[in-house]
């Protein structure tokens, strides 16, 4: 066995002097996920139909390239991971930029179907750069945990409104300038607001001493190997890979099942949109809530308020009043795991090799939010949208358990406040 590690906390990581750059850290990346997302994400469901139109092509066929582009961004998470756990997000999260401004660039350029997998599976692998999963590990790398909840609140309520602020966007560009043009100037767009932002705000966390970084390549393979030994890490990912299908078959089937029960598509719609609303309120929850309480139960009981509410809406769905009480219990949950994943994983394993693991666990939970539409579309043909709700809530139970089910393990990694390894995590 190796020497103990012992690394003192750097001053100036966390959040305690007047002039710390992580803050402007956060609010570069607030500002970048909006755009990123807006662009990268919630444009293709605007501009879905008029492509299929121009490329003679069923919708199907053109939504299977975003399938595609998730897919891609899932090959992507380790190898992100690994880079941002050596060398930081700067470099990573520019050169990401630059390419996704050239991606949107060739995507106005499409003429076949062929051509807009091509590019859309490049913007999966773009997207895996610069959107969340890189944008976290930089701020868990900057900041304390008295100090982290509050930074990755500030990107992530911020980055909540892309939706509302790009899918409004984007149609009023389409209806005015067509879908091709549209891209052009979203990606002008991305291209002005995140490149700079990228390049020049975005740094590596300093650490206290030189020594420090020579040893942090083997911090970092002890750490990855302590977590993927630990049954509590495959535990988290049973949880957050059901969440993830959850969310994501709710999310495609709510409109289709709100109009079953005899909605208008309008009110449907809108009820809908209240999902991206409900995330941001649900992540304030949780951040107040877990000062008080613990995380673990926090984000347990958000879980199993959703899968009530999914079980309601079938009870109670095809009454105005209890279509919007169901959809505003579930959409309480929207967005927690986006801010548990980073608190629960940094808190265990340190932040060492934060982004290694995170990325570890974004690949099942990627697949499962490609696949989760599509199991939820089978049920639908052979039972109606009973069976469906029913594994969402079955789903978010999974989750609730999970995320409970031995919490009270002690870390394999022994972690130091500043989110290093304090010793002993070498053999």
């Amino acid at each position: 066995m190796n020497a103990p590690i012992t690394v003192a906390a750097d001053p100036g990581v966390g959040g305690h002097g007047p002039v710390f750059h992580g803050w402007r850290i956060v609010a570069a990346l607030a500002v970048t996920q909006t755009v990123g997302y807006g662009t990268l994400y919630y444009a293709f469901a605007v501009l879905l139909q008029p492509m299929a139109t121009t490329l003679h092509a069923s919708t199907t066929t053109v939504t299977g390239a975003l399938t595609a582009s998730i897919l891609a961004g899932a090959v992507m998470a380790v190898p992100v991971g690994r880079w941002l756990d050596r060398h930081g997000g700067r470099a990573l999260m520019t050169v990401g930029s630059i390419a996704a401004t050239g991606l949107l660039l060739a995507w106005s350029q499409v003429r076949t179907v062929a051509q807009l997998y091509a590019i859309l599976i490049g913007v999966g692998l773009a997207s895996a750069m610069v959107l969340y999963e890189p944008a976290f590990a930089v701020v868990v790398s900057w900041f304390d945990p008295a100090r982290r909840a509050k930074a990755l609140l500030a990107i992530t309520i911020v980055a909540g409104f892309a939706s509302a602020i790009f899918l409004p966007l984007t149609g009023a560009l389409v209806t005015r300038y067509g879908w091709p043009h549209t891209l052009l100037i979203l990606a002008a767009l991305h291209g002005i607001v995140t490149v700079p932002l990228h390049v020049l705000v975005v740094r590596r966390a300093p650490r206290s001493t030189h020594a420090a970084r020579h040893r942090s390549a083997a911090d970092r393979a002890a750490v990855v190997r302590a977590a993927l030994r630990d049954t509590r890490f495959w535990v988290l990912g049973v949880a957050f890979v059901a969440e993830g299908a959850a969310m994501t078959a709710m999310t495609v089937h709510l409109v289709g099942f709100l109009t079953s029960r005899g909605h208008p598509v309008t009110f449907a719609a809108t009820v809908a949109g209240l999902l991206g609303v409900l995330s941001v309120t649900g992540r304030l929850v949780l951040t107040g809530a877990q000062r008080r309480i613990r995380i673990t139960t926090v984000v347990a009981a958000i879980f199993t308020v959703q899968a009530v509410a999914a079980l309601a809406l079938l009870a109670a769905g095809g009454s105005r009043i209890g279509a919007v009480a169901g959809v505003v219990a579930f959409g309480l949950g929207f967005g927690i795991s986006s801010l548990a994943t980073p608190a629960l994983l940094a808190g265990r394993y340190g932040t060492v090799a934060y982004a290694t693991i995170a990325g570890t666990l974004t690949v099942p939970i990627t697949l499962a939010r490609a696949g989760a539409p599509l199991g939820a579309a089978a049920l639908l043909a052979t039972g109606g949208y009973t069976p469906v709700l029913t594994a969402i809530a079955i789903a978010c139970l999974i989750a609730a358990t999970g995320i409970v089910t031995r919490a009270a393990t002690p870390s394999p990694v022994p972690v130091a406040p500043d989110g290093w390894v304090s010793d002993g995590a070498r053999t």
